[in-house]
């Protein structure tokens, strides 16, 4: 029986990151896998692919409500055993992941958008420091650092939601940056576990295999060392400058997906008063999971510790 597992995030957390070790451990290899030619490349909840396919539905025809509202059925049909292409489990466990950059929303009917515990067994859920994802998602994007401040605090943002075009993706919202983590952690339809970049960063083995434990997917430690060697950030921007990456920001040629592959650059990337914006906006959810203020005196509260954490 296959289970799904949603490895959920705000855009430019680590999702893809995660894909690669998964895609490394299961492919079992010494060699890393071809970045270009992941498993779960079409595992994303918000294709458009699947949808049409599976509900026999133009979904070119529809609005994005309308759409939104039909997307549950997508989820209802593949765990009752439908399948689209070689969207397959790539472990013998039976797990399919899944990647979301949806926020945890309702329909305008009120149900899950992405099916409740119908649809998946629970949520692996990717959390960054959201100074971090700024200065990334500028990048990506082609934006500037104040625009990308900017888009982690609205409450309406979305991503593939153009009316102009017909993007490969039904539309996501996202929300705000702190409104979409709390979406994830407040639900109760499925359980979650939270995996923060920096924890992956600073002991990958350990953070990867707590992961694989909460989804139920068995592997070795050697296994788990393995896929985490294939996966350093010194290989996959090696591999990404030798045949490029189809996940690359394609707002400027030559600009590259795999970019610092640090945590707390933007403390030299971003101003003081661009600091000060993203905590004032949203110091409450960081100090939730975990991330230190820099100047958390004026937010009335000192930042969690390692041991307050843990």
């Amino acid at each position: 029986m296959t289970r799904t597992v949603w490895l959920a995030s705000y855009p430019k957390s680590g999702n893809t990151w995660v894909r690669i070790l998964l895609a490394n451990l299961d492919a079992g290899e010494a060699a890393p896998v071809d970045i270009n030619d992941l498993p779960t490349d079409g595992a994303i909840a918000s294709a458009r692919e699947p949808f049409d396919d599976l509900l026999l539905i133009e979904s070119s025809v529809l609005t994005h409500d309308e759409s939104e509202a039909l997307r549950p059925r997508v989820y209802d049909a593949m765990a009752s055993g439908f399948r689209y292409g070689d969207d397959e489990p790539s472990n013998t466990d039976g797990i399919r992941f899944a990647k979301v950059h949806d926020a945890y929303t309702a329909t305008r009917n009120g149900e899950p958008v992405l099916g409740g515990s119908r649809a998946a067994a629970g949520a692996i859920v990717i959390v960054r420091d959201p100074r971090d994802i700024v200065p990334s998602l500028a990048h990506h994007l082609g934006i500037t650092m104040n625009a990308a401040i900017d888009r982690l605090s609205d409450s309406h943002a979305t991503s593939n939601g153009a009316t102009s075009m017909l993007p490969q993706q039904l539309r996501q919202r996202l929300l705000g940056w702190s409104e979409h983590v709390e979406s994830w952690i407040a639900q109760t339809d499925i359980p979650v576990h939270v995996l923060r970049y920096e924890d992956l960063q600073r002991d990958t083995p350990a953070a990867f295999a707590g992961a694989l434990a909460f989804a139920g997917r068995r592997a070795a430690p050697a296994d788990i060392a393995r896929a985490v060697e294939c996966s350093r950030f010194e290989t996959l921007r090696r591999l990404e400058e030798a045949n490029g990456f189809h996940e690359a920001p394609r707002s400027r040629s030559g600009a590259r997906f795999f970019r610092r592959g640090t945590t707390g650059a933007w403390r030299d990337e971003l101003t003081p008063a661009q600091i000060a914006r993203i905590e004032d906006a949203h110091a409450a959810m960081m100090m939730r999971v975990g991330y230190d203020l820099l100047d958390h005196q004026r937010h009335g509260a000192a930042y969690p510790t390692e041991s307050a954490r843990s």
